[in-house]
């Protein structure tokens, strides 16, 4: 393992030293000997345990039945499918169809699929108009309540964040929270207070309480005028004299909480710029405002269940003008707890202020709008937080700020909607800017051009909500296969009407475990095993093939032991390398705490490397399953879940978790919403299946674990093999909890085959390779050329359309059809082999011009 120096200038360090005391270099010492006595243990159990195995794949490779990999001379290891477990077939005794994948990036197009099943598309390239009236009030889209929702989708017990390139996994449940400031039907009619209201909040109040409710609303947002000649609205600058003003009527009160804010002499008027204005923004001048004691008390609900459903009935009716929270003074004695309802304070809705007073021509001002953008993003060939960041930078926001539902491809054009929360933006200012009209380019070229380094913004909308991982229902794809060799049209039908009857097995494909020469399963492998030196030697080590920046960053740490070189070289995209690189900066170059610069790394990305050994393990024990027992049906000892909807690992709880948290404000965010509207996660039930269940049950229903503290192994041959994968890569199947909770990991099911909801296929002719044969969606809003067949082509080519649901990798689908491997390497020396490569130019068009992009 490279060793760098413990500081970066030991001389100027040494220096130093010469002249302190002898008794503070003794005391340094013996605290640096402290400090590295866990540390030096470690390093010493790393390097016995790297003599035991120095491949960098894990020990239990050998189980495959296959020779470890190793590398040419001058080149990298080349990993295969096999080396990640993926070895078989549904279709065996199908012949071989040749064909390459992603020889361009419109060879494979990526679509993704909202929860309510349409697929994404890009629609208008132009700049959004601005809002008429407030968005919070009035959304026009068709998908709103898609894009607002906060469930999570599933597949199996596991949900994948993406069909292609998973960065991660998590375990949720399907969810849906229609947007809190959307006006319900019956506010909408002409009647201010439809007799529904009443009959809806009948289960929940008295008749005495709903008609004052009914009162306080058809009064509106601002307290009535008294005739008192104004003193009752005077408040004294001295607080002693604040309670004289309460009400008689304990269902109109209300304690006052901003009791200094009208003192005289803090302003003139709302805006508080007049003379002797209350500062910026006139904040201290409301000495005018009125302030407001109104509301209404239910009776004593002492059903948590019947509070949370009325709270949930005041959203649903007043769309956010009102609001509720659980009354915490009311006395012990009472049998259950009273809900509050009142004004909101904001005005009307989350937004603020009625849209109706905006007095600037009828525009809604910013404050009014939902706090989050949702847009449309193509991107080609970038990895998608490559394309986060991106626009982060674009935007000016941090790249936390954005979020999306899954994670796609880095190799074809995808397309996926992606939500900001958008601080002060308005949708006009997110296109300016993700679209550089900013000075570098004009608003006619952003409509004329192709999206800057591959990424195009579109189709913006506000919404209530944030996407979150798991938020789709799957992916649609036009996957184009060039130089097709087939034996007959027969041969090529009965492959593909495999995958569209018989589906296909459900592999991780090789995205999950990196396309680079460290795979990323073992980097997981040293993180589970504690083994932290070993997990940054993996993830800095030189990788064949990179990117020369990314190259020489490397070298200029692991040869020239020059750590603000390769600080400076390395690209911010690389996040792993980079996060210990900066670790080591701030413990000025010494390099023993590598667990905590593993630490700095986010959760997210370590994550996903632990993730892709479970999908080592899994890939490899489904291999057993089917070589033993085939894929048509199941057999004793298979496991499938125990409950008809069997896919649920966190059961949606519409009424709320924690009573007290959510009842407390209705002005909570979504996702502090969606958190508390949730159930504590349960492992799912499980059982294994016996000889009398086997004719209730299909192939498609079986499932198999990934490894983790809580879930059930198969019974028989395959449970024993689950044990000694671990075992002899060192860990205990018994026992998954780690020291570091980042990676004790609870495991998860997925179901071992997968069959496509929609495939149709279509046979094309083509001469030259360059020529598209798919068109992306920006393309065909700039209006460039369709894809032109040609009918006498020299190489067949087979366009397949077919969508599949989360968490299963379409180039697994293609395997099934092609026979053939899906790594990187392995399509590459097919491409460059491939007989059409000589045609090359020889179209007429100038081709489709994206294979220039670079991902930067």
């Amino acid at each position: 393992m490279s060793a760098a120096p413990k500081r970066e200038n030991d001389g100027d360090d040494l220096q130093g030293d010469s002249k302190r005391p002898k008794i503070e270099e003794k005391n340094t010492k013996l605290a640096d000997e402290k400090a590295t006595e866990v540390t030096d243990a470690d390093e010493k159990a790393d390097s016995s345990k790297m003599e035991k195995h120095e491949h960098i794949l894990p020990p239990s490779h050998s189980l495959l039945g296959i020779p470890l990999p190793v590398a040419e001379e001058g080149r990298a290891i080349s990993f295969r499918e096999c080396d990640v477990g993926v070895s078989e077939y549904v279709g065996k005794g199908v012949s071989k169809i040749e064909g390459i994948i992603k020889q361009r990036f419109t060879d494979f197009l990526v679509f993704e699929v909202d929860l309510d099943g349409n697929v994404i598309h890009l629609k208008s390239l132009g700049k959004p108009d601005p809002p008429k009236k407030n968005p919070a009030e009035e959304e026009t889209q068709a998908d709103a309540d898609a894009d607002a929702m906060t469930g999570v989708e599933q597949d199996g017990a596991e949900v994948s964040v993406s069909n292609e390139d998973d960065a991660q996994e998590i375990t949720n449940a399907e969810a849906s929270l229609k947007p809190e400031t959307e006006e319900p039907a019956e506010a909408k009619s002409d009647e201010p207070w439809p007799e529904s209201f009443s009959k809806k909040l009948s289960p929940f109040m008295s008749p005495e309480a709903i008609s004052q409710l009914k009162e306080i609303f058809l009064q509106g947002p601002e307290p009535p005028l008294v005739s008192d000649s104004g003193w009752a609205g005077r408040v004294k600058p001295s607080t002693e004299n604040t309670a004289a003003s309460t009400s008689t009527d304990s269902a109109m009160q209300e304690p006052d909480v901003d009791k200094d804010r009208s003192q005289p002499g803090r302003g003139r008027g709302r805006g508080g710029r007049g003379k002797g204005g209350g500062g910026r923004g006139g904040r201290r001048g409301r000495g005018n405002e009125r302030e407001d004691h109104r509301k209404v008390l239910s009776e004593p609900i002492d059903s948590k269940d019947k509070r949370t459903k009325l709270h949930k009935v005041i959203r649903d009716l007043f769309g956010g003008k009102l609001e509720s929270e659980t009354d915490s003074s009311a006395p012990s004695s009472e049998a259950g707890s009273r809900v509050v309802i009142k004004w909101s304070k904001r005005g009307v809705g989350r937004g603020g202020r009625d849209p109706r007073n905006t007095g600037n021509g009828g525009r809604a001002p910013r404050g009014t709008f939902p706090p989050y953008i949702h847009f449309t993003m193509q991107k080609t060939n970038r990895d998608t937080q490559d394309a986060l960041g991106h626009l982060a930078r674009m935007l000016k926001v941090n790249v936390k700020e954005l979020s999306v539902a899954g994670t796609k491809d880095k190799r074809g054009v995808t397309v996926q909607r992606v939500s900001l929360k958008r601080g002060n933006k308005t949708v006009e200012d997110v296109w300016r800017l993700a679209n550089s009209v900013n000075g570098r380019r004009t608003a006619e070229q952003a409509v004329t051009q192709r999206g800057e380094r591959g990424v195009r913004v579109a189709d913006l909308n506000y919404r209530k909500a944030s996407l979150e991982l798991g938020l789709l229902k799957g992916n649609a794809f036009v996957i184009t296969l060039r130089n097709v060799r087939v034996d007959s049209m027969s041969t090529l039908d009965k492959a593909l009407n495999i995958i569209k009857n018989n589906g296909f097995i459900n592999y991780y494909g090789m995205q999950r475990f990196g396309t680079a020469s460290v795979p990323t399963h073992a980097i997981g492998l040293a993180l589970l095993q504690s083994d932290w030196h070993k997990a940054v030697y993996l993830i800095l080590q030189t990788r064949y093939g990179e990117h020369p920046e990314v190259e020489a960053a490397r070298k200029a740490w692991l040869v020239d032991k020059n750590l603000d070189k390769a600080l400076s070289l390395m690209p911010r995209r690389v996040v792993a390398e980079r996060c210990i690189l900066e670790s080591y900066k701030k413990q000025n170059g010494d390099t023993r705490n590598a667990m905590g610069a593993l630490s700095t790394i986010p959760r997210n990305l370590r994550l996903m490397y632990v993730h892709a050994y479970q999908s080592y393990v899994w890939n490899a024990i489904v291999s057993e399953r089917i070589r033993m027992y085939g894929a048509d049906k199941p057999v004793v000892g298979d496991l499938v879940f125990d409950v008809d909807s069997g896919e649920s690992v966190e059961v949606p709880n519409d009424e709320g978790d924690d009573d007290e948290k959510e009842e407390k404000e209705t002005g909570l965010s979504n996702r502090a919403r969606k958190k508390q509207s949730r159930k504590p996660w349960t492992p799912p039930r499980v059982k294994t299946l016996t000889g009398d269940d086997l004719d209730k049950y299909s192939i498609f229903d079986v499932i198999m674990p990934l490894p983790g503290t809580d879930v059930a192994y198969p019974g028989g041959a395959l449970g024993d093999r689950y044990r000694q994968f671990l075992e002899m890569d060192g860990l205990d199947p018994d026992n998954w909890v780690r020291k570091q909770k980042d990676y004790t990991l609870a495991g998860s099911y997925r179901k071992i085959l997968h069959l496509p909801s929609e495939m149709t296929w279509s046979v094309l002719r083509y001469t030259d390779p360059d020529v598209p044969l798919a068109q992306a969606d920006e393309d065909k809003l700039l209006g460039f050329d369709a894809p032109v067949i040609v009918e006498d082509g020299k190489f067949l080519a087979l366009q397949i359309n077919l969508t599949l649901g989360t968490a299963s990798y379409a180039t697994m689908a293609l395997r099934e059809i092609t026979k053939t491997d899906t790594s990187s390497q392995y399509q590459t020396s097919l491409t460059i082999a491939s007989a059409d490569q000589k045609y090359r130019g020889t179209a007429d068009g100038e081709g489709e011009g994206m294979e220039d992009v670079e991902a930067t």
